[in-house]
């Protein structure tokens, strides 16, 4: 204990050192404080959804009331759906930087209304937001080429390194006790910023005792690349540049390339293209006679085939109809889009094992459930919900029931899952 105390005294010492751990934890505490801000600013909204929705329900179920028409009723009623925080989504916010986590949806068309803002592929976007990870996996590695660079060459290059390989415990016993040491202050740096983060955000034990893992397997891997780089026996400044161009090439360049070359070898357009597509099959409705659009939606929907003719009056069933078959009609575009995106990240996953830049992030957005697949999974609860919502309307339009303001209380409620991805946080979900 005498000897690790001696060395911590010689490590606060060198200047640079305790400001290097300082900023460190300074900037980890501002990475985490900003993710809850962000955290804390989403769960304010999704809270507002049930004060908002009841408002606009209240506008529409005014005109509704004297018009009877379930049609008015579903065209004017927006409907919300919302993917809640879980509590470690602070620490990597990783898609829901760029992809909605509250979405209204009406009865009419669903492709559109889901890629209407996707007019860009989130993949590219590598560095992200300033959270938790990204301190991790991008400013991490430049500190421990700080504090590991000089760590031989610099007791060689001031000429006691031989007197230190003749002492009892020194020479390799020493090294590691300085290398154990500078890991250990490095990784409290980050650890505990996010562990008061991480308990006043509820986050289970399970999930702080992986991420606390992760940490300090890439502190170590890195520390082991400095520790190659000394075997060499350059200078400290050939050492720092060498270590400096480790970063580089590791943390930027080699996963930027990866990227390009995963979005070249597993091409898929943009969702507005779905969008577009969507809404091109819906225009196309008007200039149609009415009952080819009718028979093809009867043929996919036999349950309401035996509903009243259309007569020479709009009505409404038709117009819903026809914004289902523009749905129906970019099905396989849509699995094809979905398909891209699932290779894609499937790919960038393997790519993990490989690069550690790149597995830290997957992995930090996995636990955090705030990665491709969470958001994926968001899109299969709104599609199941306007099924719902859907069927809902079509029992009054195509059996020709009328609508008023007591049935608005009878349409379809979005229920969130119990999000407990890090931990528990069911409250989340329900706004």
């Amino acid at each position: 204990m005498t000897l690790w105390m001696a060395e911590l005294r010689l490590l606060l010492r060198a200047r640079l050192s305790v400001v290097a751990l300082i900023l460190l934890a300074i900037l980890t505490a501002a990475a985490v404080t900003a993710g809850m801000v962000e955290i804390s600013r989403q769960r304010t909204a999704i809270a507002a959804i049930p004060a908002a929705q009841s408002e606009d329900i209240a506008a529409v179920a005014d005109y509704v009331d004297r018009t009877k028409d379930a049609g008015s009723a579903g065209y004017y009623s927006f409907h919300p759906t919302w993917d809640a925080p879980s509590p470690l989504a602070f620490a990597a916010l990783g898609m829901r930087d760029v992809s909605p986590y509250i979405l209204r949806v009406r009865a009419l068309g669903l492709e559109a209304q889901i890629y209407d803002g996707d007019v860009f592929n989130p993949e590219l976007a590598l560095p992200g937001r300033f959270d938790f990870a990204f301190v991790l996996v991008f400013l991490a590695p430049l500190f421990v080429v700080a504090l590991f660079h000089d760590l031989t060459s610099g007791e060689r290059e001031a000429g006691r390194l031989r007197m230190l390989d003749a002492l009892p415990r020194g020479g390799a016993k020493l090294l590691r006790r300085r290398m154990l040491l500078r890991v250990a202050l490095l990784w409290a740096a980050l650890a505990v910023p996010f562990l008061v983060a991480a308990v006043a955000s509820g986050v289970g034990d399970a999930a702080i005792f992986a991420v606390l893992s992760v940490i300090l397997a890439y502190l170590l891997f890195w520390m082991a690349l400095a520790a190659l780089v000394a075997r060499l026996r350059w200078s400290s400044v050939a050492n720092a540049a060498t270590l400096a161009a480790c970063w580089l090439v590791l943390v930027l360049v080699l996963p930027t390339l990866a990227h390009v070359a995963i979005n070249r070898a597993v091409p898929i357009g943009q969702g507005a293209e779905i969008a577009l597509a969507q809404r091109e099959m819906v225009n196309r409705a008007w200039d149609i006679p009415r009952e080819t659009t009718m028979r093809r939606f009867y043929a996919g929907h036999p349950e309401w085939a035996d509903s009243a003719p259309l007569g020479s009056a709009f009505h409404y069933k038709w117009y819903f109809a026809f914004h289902q078959v523009g749905d129906e009609s970019v099905a396989t575009k849509v699995r094809a889009y979905r398909s891209g995106l699932e290779r894609r990240d499937a790919a960038a996953r393997m790519l993990g094992w490989v690069l550690p830049s790149v597995g830290v992030q997957a992995l930090l957005t996995r636990l955090a459930d705030t990665d491709v697949r969470a958001q994926l999974a968001y899109q299969d609860r709104v599609r199941a919900f306007h099924a719902r919502l859907r069927n809902f309307y079509y029992g009054y339009l195509f059996r020709d029931r009328p609508f008023g303001r007591v049935d608005f209380g009878r349409a379809p409620i979005f229920t969130a899952r119990m999000n407990t991805a890090g931990g528990s946080n069911k409250a989340a979900d329900r706004p």
